[in-house]
């Protein structure tokens, strides 16, 4: 039995801007290999790493938490919630515009299921426009997908919601619900759209955390 996996995330690297306004990581040694070897056998030497870091930075994972007081955080949720999913791939049309609305999902069976929004945004990655223009959800198809049973939904962009709207109602409604958010994916063109595939996005176990950067992947299924 053949399976592909496909990376969905981008790498995290020192001085990344994942969205204006927040820093970028900081990352460098605490240990250098040559300040190790006091502590080893001749010859021995280990590398320990350092990151300063906010936790919206890369390819990330939203719990309840991240807009709720009492919504479950990173600690709280369970395996089944982030990884071998079911997944459904919604693709957006080059020419469809910015707002995906909830006739983008309908008729899909989304229940227990991780969907993920290919917009082809992730081109703009690490580029200016990235953070200009990019494509949303609306709160009808957050409801829709809500309503449906949807366990996690993805995007590759930079926002799930419109950024303009403060209200950010694709945020509230979906985890409000215990709906997990992935943003910033990359790499969705790679699933073909007549392939099951399985999602796989796993944060780290922090309490009082709302969110954190994953290795997103996808395993395509035999054909």
């Amino acid at each position: 039995m053949s399976q592909k996996l496909i990376d969905l995330s981008h790498t995290v690297e020192d001085g990344l801007v994942t969205y204006n306004g927040l820093p970028a990581p900081v990352i460098c040694d605490y240990w250098s290999r040559e300040e190790s070897r006091a502590h080893y056998a001749e010859g021995t030497e280990f590398h320990i790493g350092k990151i300063e870091m906010v936790a919206n930075t890369g390819t990330y994972l939203d719990s309840p938490f991240h807009r709720f007081a009492d919504g479950a955080d990173l600690s709280q949720l369970d395996l089944e919630q982030m990884v071998n999913l079911e997944g459904v791939l919604v693709r957006i049309p080059a020419d469809h515009g910015r707002v995906i609305d909830e006739s983008c999902f309908a008729g899909l069976d989304v229940r227990g299921k991780a969907v993920l929004v290919h917009t082809g945004w992730a081109r703009h990655w690490k580029t200016d426009q990235y953070f200009e223009g990019h494509s949303f959800l609306t709160k009808g198809a957050a409801e829709l997908l809500r309503d449906g049973g949807a366990t996690l939904v993805g995007i590759d962009s930079l926002n799930i919601d419109d950024t303009d709207d403060g209200y950010r109602p694709v945020h509230t409604t979906l985890l409000r619900a215990n709906i997990l958010i992935v943003e910033h994916l990359r790499g969705l063109e790679q699933i073909p759209a007549d392939r099951p595939f399985r999602f796989f996005a796993a944060a780290v176990k922090v309490k009082q955390f709302g969110t954190f950067p994953v290795r997103a992947f996808a395993i395509l299924e035999s054909e």
